[in-house]
C-alpha cells in the first residue's frame, strides 16, 4: 500500500530530475566562493525574487536567523507576529542567539499584522527602550490556515517601515504557494521587502535547503553570519542542483496541490462529525466535532492502518498539508477512511 503522507510539505522527496541533477552536478568549495551550481542558484533565486543577491541555507529557520542577526543589533527589537513560525517554532533563536527582543503583536486570522498595531509597537527615541530595527511577516501563514499576504497589503506594511526608518524581513517559506494562489509574479510580494527567505524544501520538492534574498549588501553581512552558525558549506552543489530544478520545474505546478486541499476539504466537511477551517493555498486545519469520543491522536493512529500519515495538532485538532506526491486517489483514501474511522 502506497503511503499517503499529509503530515507536511516537509516530506517530499526529490523528484526523478532531482536525483539525475545531483547525481551529475557540478561542484567546488562554495566557502571560497567556488562551487558552480550553488552560484547559479543563488543567481537563479535573486532573479526570481527581484532582488540583487541570494544565499543558499540549510534551512528555513537558519535563513530567517540570519536574517535577524543581519538586519539587528543585540538589544535591537522586532516586531512579529505572536502567531510565527519565527516566534513559535524556532527555539527562540532571535534572542538566544542574537540577542534580539521579540515585540510580538495578534496575528489576524488571515496572517496579517493590523497596521495599528505596528505603529503602537515602533519604540520611540528613549533610552530606556530598546531600539526598533525591523518588521518580520510570514507569507503564506502557516498557523492562519495558510493563507496568503497580498501585494497590498504589504505595501501598506512597507509605508509604516519607511515612515519610521524600519526594515522589512519575510519569512516566505511558501512564498511561491503565495504568488499561485492570488495569480501574481512572485516579485510583486516582495518588492517592498528588504529581505526574504524560501525554501526549496516544501512545497518545491528538492530534499534540503532555503534561500534567503536581498541587496548586495545585506547578503554580505548575511554570510557572516551563516558562517558564525556553522553554515558555511562546501561541494554544495550536490545539494544546491536539486534546488535549480525546483526553481525551473516545480512553483507553476503548485496550483494542483491547492485544488487538492480544497477538494481534501470539501470532502471532510461532508462529514457531519469533522469542523473544516478555510483553505487558501495547501494547508487545511479541522477538528473533531464534540460529540466524538476519539481524540485526534486515536484517529490519527487509525489512519496508520489505511497507510495515511497526518499529524494531530491538539487533543481534537488536525493540520493536513498537500504536496508533489499527493495525488487524487489520495485524497479520496483519506476522505473514505475518515469517513470509515468516524462513523
Amino acid at each position: 500500500m502506497n503511503i499517503v503522507d499529509l503530515r507536511s510539505d516537509t516530506v517530499t522527496k526529490p523528484t526523478p530530475a532531482m536525483w539525475d541533477a545531483m547525481a551529475h552536478a557540478e561542484v567546488g568549495d562554495d566557502v571560497y566562493g567556488e562551487d558552480p551550481t550553488v552560484n547559479k542558484l543563488e543567481a537563479m533565486a535573486a532573479e526570481r525574487m527581484g532582488k540583487e543577491a541570494a544565499l543558499f541555507v540549510v534551512s528555513g529557520t537558519m535563513g530567517n536567523l540570519v536574517a535577524l542577526l543581519a538586519h539587528c543589533q543585540r538589544g535591537d527589537e522586532a516586531i512579529i507576529g505572536d502567531k510565527s513560525h519565527t516566534f513559535l517554532y524556532e527555539q527562540g533563536g532571535m534572542a538566544a542567539l542574537g540577542g534580539i527582543m521579540p515585540h510580538t503583536v495578534p496575528n489576524q486570522m488571515e496572517g496579517t499584522l493590523c497596521l495599528s498595531d505596528v505603529r503602537d509597537a515602533i519604540r520611540g527615541d528613549d533610552e530606556h527602550f530598546p531600539r526598533t530595527r525591523l518588521i518580520c511577516l510570514e507569507n503564506t501563514h502557516n498557523a492562519c490556515n495558510g493563507a496568503p499576504l497580498t501585494p497590498w497589503y504589504m505595501g501598506r506594511v512597507a509605508e509604516v517601515a519607511r515612515e519610521h526608518g524600519l526594515k522589512i524581513h519575510v519569512d516566505g517559506a511558501r512564498i511561491f504557494n503565495a504568488a499561485a494562489a492570488l495569480g501574481v509574479d512572485v516579485r510583486e510580494l516582495v518588492k517592498d521587502a528588504d529581505s526574504v527567505m524560501f525554501c526549496l524544501s516544501k512545497g518545491l520538492c528538492a530534499p534540503v535547503g532555503s534561500m534567503l534574498c536581498g541587496s548586495h549588501e545585506f547578503i554580505k553581512e548575511a554570510r557572516r553570519a551563516r558562517k558564525v552558525l556553522g553554515g558555511g558549506m562546501r561541494q554544495a552543489g550536490v545539494i544546491a542542483a536539486a534546488g535549480v530544478v525546483a526553481l525551473e520545474q516545480m512553483t507553476e505546478r503548485l496550483v494542483e496541490d491547492h485544488a487538492r486541499a480544497k477538494r481534501l476539504a470539501e470532502g471532510l466537511a461532508e462529514l457531519p462529525t469533522v469542523v473544516v477551517e478555510p483553505v487558501f493555498t495547501n494547508i487545511l486545519y479541522f477538528r473533531l466535532a464534540p460529540e466524538v469520543t476519539l481524540t485526534a491522536a486515536e484517529v490519527a493512529e487509525r489512519l496508520r492502518e489505511y497507510g495515511i500519515l497526518i499529524g494531530p495538532r491538539s487533543a481534537r485538532s488536525f493540520r493536513a498539508v498537500t504536496h508533489y506526491w499527493i495525488d487524487d486517489e489520495g485524497v479520496e483514501r483519506m476522505i473514505e477512511a475518515m469517513r470509515e474511522i468516524l462513523s
